[in-house]
């Protein structure tokens, strides 16, 4: 059983079914992960590289082109997904994109699933090579300094410039 707390604390309609959506994501990945192990194959050989690419291809599309991490934040985070994971942006320019979550519909459906909080942390770390991949778009590279996964009250996401 999970010890991460991990509440949201907006609850309404579309944000829960848009999160429900995001947790069946989990689901799947940690599913696709506990099927490699069972075959004998190491999922963290591959599963991290699958979604670091996927991350490069997204933002390709999100940058439009540009560099700047004003336009990662105006294309990726808008109101919309701010309000799933209770985000705060805490600084936007070209060279730094600062943001807080609050709160995780990842994490929630690991939670659901009963994984113990290591599992969680691996999971997490393994999504967030799409949010990796995104950054390299940019010219950039993500900081994780809290995550959630990991016990922390907030993930703070912080891509900047190499």
């Amino acid at each position: 059983m999970s010890s991460i707390k991990n509440e949201a604390k907006i609850n309404w309609g579309i944000l829960n079914s848009i999160r429900g959506q995001l947790e069946q994501r989990a689901i799947w990945l940690a599913l696709l992960n506990q099927e490699a192990e069972k075959k004998g194959l190491n999922p963290a050989e591959f599963g991290q590289d699958s979604i670091f690419q996927c991350g490069t291809m997204q933002g390709k599309s999100l940058s439009g082109g540009s560099s700047s991490f004003k336009t990662l934040k105006k294309n990726l985070f808008s109101l919309g997904a701010r309000l799933v994971f209770e985000m705060k942006i805490k600084e936007a320019t070209d060279d730094k994109l600062s943001i807080d979550f609050h709160y995780c519909p990842l994490v929630k459906g690991w939670q659901k699933m009963g994984l113990s909080d290591e599992k969680i942390a691996q999971l997490c770390d393994t999504a967030m090579c799409g949010d990796r991949g995104i950054a390299t778009q940019f010219g950039g590279k993500l900081n994780l300094e809290k995550v959630i996964a990991k016990g922390d009250d907030i993930c703070q996401i912080r891509f900047v410039k190499e």
